[in-house]
């Protein structure tokens, strides 16, 4: 029975709905002159110097990259949720932590993959603070001291909070916005560590595993999105559907008329 839905689930019912996509705005993507040829095959039209995202493909890709996601989580992998930029930060935070998994939410430090045991060693010194600070430790140190030990734990805790209980590189990472996250995107592809990212008109998918063509700069696609690879996750781990009530057969919809209706 459980094969039943699995099946049901990779090849009939869509993750998410054209009505979820559409009102989240996945579909307006940057200016024309902002973008990147190789997202061509991802476009459904332009309008008004705004190129239009065709979402029959973000529903596909959607697709692919839950059941990934939901199939590594399945298996015990850990993804590493990425999203700096103001429109991410709180969303990326609070999906990883829903599904129990990692987070970098406020500047990807360098070499946090590829160099990943100096992370290690950052990482156990805000432990050892955090440790001191709980245990009383600082309450008899001079008030200098402690200024100083504080603003470093802050420090470590405002950077490397996300990945405090990651004990190796993760098996793949989730990212919003690869253009910004650059460097995080060069770290995973060194290491042959897949990625899912959401991919603006101005990205370059052939970086990307599991490219979701989605607007990458409005709060509530950013949401949408991050929300449903938390959902796969926690599908994943615990067996459970997160199936919504607005789930879509995959040919339920026009897409020309419904982003007219939302442009």
């Amino acid at each position: 029975m459980s094969g039943r839905r699995k099946n049901r689930r990779n090849y009939i019912m869509a993750v998410v709905s054209m009505k979820q996509l559409l009102e989240a705005g996945v579909h307006f993507g940057h200016q024309t002159r902002r973008w990147n040829p190789k997202m061509a095959r991802f476009i459904f039209t332009e309008r008004n110097g705004i190129y239009i995202i065709d979402l029959q493909k973000t529903v596909k890709k959607m697709d692919e990259a839950y059941n990934f996601a939901r199939d590594l989580a399945a298996e015990g992998g850990k993804i590493l949720f990425v999203g700096t930029k103001k429109q991410a930060q709180e969303c990326i935070k609070n999906e990883a932590e829903r599904c129990g998994m990692f987070f970098v939410n406020e500047r990807w430090l360098g070499g946090m993959l590829t160099n990943f045991q100096t992370i290690e060693k950052r990482v156990r010194r805000l432990k050892a603070l955090e440790k001191q600070a709980e245990d009383g430790v600082f309450d008899v140190l001079p008030k200098k001291e402690v200024t100083l030990l504080r603003h470093e734990m802050e420090k470590l805790r405002k950077y490397l909070g996300g990945i405090k209980e990651m004990k190796k590189v993760p098996d793949a990472l989730f990212i919003i916005d690869p253009k910004k996250e650059e460097i995080a995107v060069a770290e995973a592809r060194k290491l042959h560590i897949p990625i899912i990212a959401t991919v603006d008109t101005n990205c370059d998918p052939d970086m990307i595993e599991y490219p979701i063509p989605a607007n990458d700069d409005a709060i509530r696609a950013v949401k949408l999105l991050t929300g449903k690879i938390a959902d796969a996750v926690l599908e994943g781990r615990q067996g459970e559907s997160m199936d919504g009530e607005d789930n879509t057969e995959l040919g339920d919809y026009n897409n020309d008329e419904q982003i007219g209706d939302a442009a």
